[in-house]
Parts: structure tokens; C-alpha cells; sequence
């Protein structure tokens, strides 16, 4: 389009929906925000209603161009939480079920029997563990439990997708069933060595092949948009899930690269090139992109609940009214006193995958006050990351050294959790200027993909550093912290 001058990128997060402009000098025009629904139906369980996420993410978009035309965005960037799962019916649009949330333990049982005689062969080919975190088993549960679900796979009238699928699926009127090897990576489904759904993987887990959607490069041109729906007909030019979309908004895209994005979980990628690294420290390996968009590997450690543990804290507890509390309140108290959180509401992911494991709050002291509660919370998320890394650099074995690492999400804003997450490491915690890695790796991938921007040089020139965080604890104080965190992870997987 001749007057193209934006991209917009679409981040639909777990918690809420943000939709931004970029100008080509790849910096945030116009920003629009909205959370939405959580729903809890049952204990371990979450989903979201996938209309509502629909609904939220077109008035933003609306929000976001800010009376500009839509003929002037020159390509839509899609990133999402990952393996959330939709399934809908083709004719009418319609989805069969509310989503079942990345979260959600509904189907740990069923993991656990299939564990024994399918790990190795998933493990293989997808470099995943049999985990209810990831997509395939929630689908198998939509069509087992919903009648038309089951009905309108055997039709053939049924569409599967995580977030970024459904979303174009409404963006084109239902005229595209598409997604990344990003987020294909993710199903259980779906071989990274051969970058294809794999038909064996598929009985084991009772997804019918008919229902996955078509596997298209992360940059390049995915569908138009449907003009009657998004104003004119836009190309979808880029979609990644969203940790690979931060990694990539990071600018790592060379092997050895790394960031940590501190979200409603929290999720260490790092670049491993193009021959995949077989975790052997509780990491799953998956696939990313280099700097043209195209697939690489990266080795992923999962942390289930980091900025979530904050929300309960507010939510939950109401000891906080806000989240930018935090920071003063843990500042408050010159220690942790003894006083641990391990926030396994769902379970513990990587490195230990521990689907039983349960929250617990320990050491408390009569002397313990609410803010050691909130320091214990902010605390338990740079630990979990620190394992994370440790899980890295074992399975690296020196291969690479990691002398620093990047770090995005809205966490970062809080400075007392960088310091504390770079003393507990080790190493320096390098924070962007732009904290929107997750939005900024979608329209990066967009802008590539449309030829908007000619090369990843061109971008990369714009990535700025806003505070580097060197650490400054001792290793005894270091060593002794992480012991006590330990044993309180112990405690909790008792």
C-alpha cells in the first residue's frame, strides 16, 4: 500500500490483550491495552473465553490506529500466549468450548498414563516432555468431552488453534487456518526435526490430523486480512509465540543468545543454531527464528507462575492494591527473615515438571510481616530463574558461556527483582528501553516478512539498553539464599 506507514503488532498475552504501532523507525506510536476474563471453573483448572479475547483484541486495534486508516499499516504482526487451545466449528465460527488456558491441569491424569510408553518417543521428535502444559491433551479433552466438538471433527468441520490461529481465523473472516512452527512446536503434536504434524504423535494423543491448521514460516505472508472485518485488506506478515517473539525482539538471533521473560510465567530461551540440543536437565527444546524469520532451535525453561504469584498477592491475598507496590514494600524489610514462597499453584515446570507439587509459604516467624510475604513472592521468581539458567548452562557444557542475560516482561520494571535476580545469578541483568520485546519480536517478524523492513540489520540498530544490573552479593550469601530456596521446593513437591 502506497501510503503504508506502520506495522501493527497484536500480543495476546494470558492475562490481557495489547495491540501496538510501530513507525519505521521501529518505534511505539500508539499503544492500546485491555485486560480480560480469567475463569477458574474448577481448582488447577483455567480458560478464557475466546470471543471475548476476539472482541477485546478488534476494539484495540481500533484504539491503537487512533483514526488513522487501516489501509495505513503496511503488515499485522500476531505473537500469543502459547498452547492455549480453541477449537471452533468452520461454518459458523463458533468455538465448542471456552479455551483451555497453557495453565490448566485438567489433564495431568492423562499425561501420567501416557508418560510410561509414549516419553522417549515425544521427547524425540518434539523435544517436549508429556506435560499438561502443552496443547495436544487439551484437545483430545474438548472432543471427548463436547458432543459437537466430536461430531464436527468427523465432519471435518472442526479447527484447532492456539491464540494467534484463531485470531487470523477472525481477522480473515475464517479465511485462513494457519499458524508458525513457533507455536506448532508446542502441541505435542508436531516434529521439529522434520517441521511437520506427525501422524503417529497424533494417534497417541487422539488428534485428529484434519483439525491442526497449515504450518507457514514465522516472517512472510501468512493471509489478508478481510477488509469488511479489519477496514482493508492487510497482509499478516509475521506470528511467533510469544517467548520466541521476545527472543527475537531481543535481537537474539545468533547462537549462544538469551533472555528471560518475566510474564504471567516465566520463560529463559536461549539460541541454539541450527542442530537442536537434547535437554538432560528438565528443559524442553524447541523452535525459534533466526534473523530472517526462518526456524531455529532453542533450548526453553518454563517457569509456570512468576508475575501471576504478584496478581495473587493482590487478588488473593490483598495485602497490595497494585503491583508497582511491590517494589517499596520489599525494599521495606532488610532480609527475607527466613521467609519462603514457592508458588506452585499449578504445579512446577521446568526444571523439575512436577505436576503435584502445591504452593507453599514457609519460615514464618512471629516476627514475619506482610512485606516479607511480598519480598518472599518477588524473591521466588528470580529463583526459579536462576534455575532456569543453571538447566542452560549444564546442557551447554561449556559450549557457551553466557555472560549476560537480557531480560523483558512487565516485571522488569521493578528494579529491587532485577537486582536481586542479578545477584542470585551472578551475572549481569541487561533491561531494554523498549520492555514490549514480546509486541516488538511480532512486528519485527511482520516488518521482515512484508518487506517493510529490508533486513534485521536495519532494526537491530534501534535496540537500546536502559540499565544493566551488575550483581554485587557474595557467593556465601548467594549459596546460602539458594539452599534455603531448596529446601522450600522440597517442602512443596512433599
Amino acid at each position: 500500500m502506497a501510503d503504508a506507514r506502520h506495522v501493527l503488532s497484536v500480543d495476546l498475552g494470558t492475562t490481557g490483550v495489547t495491540v501496538l504501532l510501530f513507525d519505521r523507525a521501529a518505534r511505539v506510536t500508539r499503544k492500546a491495552y485491555s485486560e480480560f476474563t480469567q475463569h477458574y471453573p474448577r481448582p488447577g483448572w483455567v480458560e478464557h473465553d475466546a470471543e471475548e479475547i476476539w472482541s477485546v483484541t478488534r476494539r484495540l486495534i481500533t484504539e491503537a490506529l487512533g483514526g488513522e486508516p487501516p489501509s495505513s499499516v503496511a503488515a499485522i504482526g500476531i505473537t500469543n500466549q502459547r498452547e492455549t487451545t480453541v477449537l471452533w466449528d468452520r461454518e459458523t465460527g463458533r468455538p465448542y468450548h471456552r479455551a483451555i488456558v497453557w495453565q490448566c491441569r485438567r489433564t495431568a491424569e492423562r499425561c501420567q498414563q501416557l508418560k510410561g510408553a509414549h516419553s522417549e518417543l515425544v521427547a524425540a521428535r518434539t523435544g517436549l516432555v508429556i506435560d499438561a502444559y502443552f496443547s495436544a491433551t487439551k484437545i483430545a479433552w474438548i472432543l471427548e468431552q463436547v458432543p459437537e466438538a466430536k461430531a464436527g471433527a468427523a465432519a471435518g468441520r472442526a479447527r484447532f488453534g492456539t491464540i494467534d490461529t484463531w485470531i487470523v481465523d477472525r481477522l480473515t473472516g475464517g479465511g485462513a487456518h494457519v499458524t508458525d512452527p513457533t507455536n506448532a512446536s508446542r502441541t505435542l503434536v508436531y516434529d521439529i526435526h522434520k517441521r511437520a504434524w506427525d501422524d503417529e504423535l497424533c494417534a497417541v494423543f487422539g488428534v485428529p490430523r484434519s483439525v491442526l491448521p497449515e504450518v507457514k514460516p514465522s516472517a512472510g505472508r501468512f493471509a489478508l486480512t478481510d477488509a469488511g472485518v479489519f477496514g482493508a485488506e492487510v497482509p499478516i506478515a509475521g506470528i511467533a509465540g510469544d517467548q520466541q517473539a521476545a527472543l527475537f525482539g531481543q535481537g537474539c538471533v545468533r547462537p549462544g543468545q538469551a533472555k528471560n521473560t518475566y510474564g504471567t510465567g516465566c520463560f529463559a530461551l536461549l539460541n541454539a543454531g541450527q542442530e537442536p540440543v537434547r535437554s538432560r536437565h528438565g528443559l524442553v527444546t524447541t523452535i525459534a527464528c533466526d534473523a530472517e524469520g526462518q526456524p531455529v532451535y532453542c533450548l526453553e525453561g518454563s517457569v509456570f507462575v512468576a508475575g501471576a504469584v504478584v496478581q495473587w498477592l493482590r487478588d488473593g491475598l490483598g495485602i497490595i492494591k497494585s503491583a508497582d507496590e511491590t517494589e517499596a514494600r520489599a525494599r521495606a524489610v532488610a532480609d527475607n527473615g527466613g521467609v519462603y514462597l514457592v508458588p506452585a499453584f499449578v504445579g512446577l515446570g521446568a526444571p523439575y515438571w512436577d505436576q503435584d507439587a502445591r504452593g507453599l509459604l514457609c519460615g514464618l516467624t512471629r516476627g514475619a510481616s506482610a512485606d516479607h510475604v511480598i519480598r518472599a513472592a518477588l524473591e521466588s521468581i528470580a529463583y526459579q530463574s536462576r534455575e532456569l539458567i543453571d538447566a542452560l548452562q549444564a546442557d551447554l557444557q561449556g559450549k557457551v558461556t553466557l555472560d549476560a542475560l537480557k531480560v523483558d516482561g512487565g516485571a522488569v520494571r521493578n528494579d529491587f527483582l532485577m537486582q536481586f535476580q542479578a545477584d542470585v545469578l551472578g551475572l549481569p541483568v541487561v533491561r531494554p528501553k523498549n520492555i514490549e520485546t514480546t509486541a516488538q519480536g511480532a512486528a519485527f517478524l511482520a516488518g521482515l516478512g512484508s518487506g517493510f523492513w529490508g533486513s534485521f540489520a536495519e532494526i537491530e540498530r534501534v535496540l537500546e539498553v536502559d540499565r544493566t544490573f551488575e550483581p554485587s552479593m557474595t557467593p556465601g550469601e548467594r549459596q546460602q539464599l539458594m539452599a534455603g530456596w531448596k529446601r522450600a521446593v522440597a517442602r512443596a513437591r512433599g
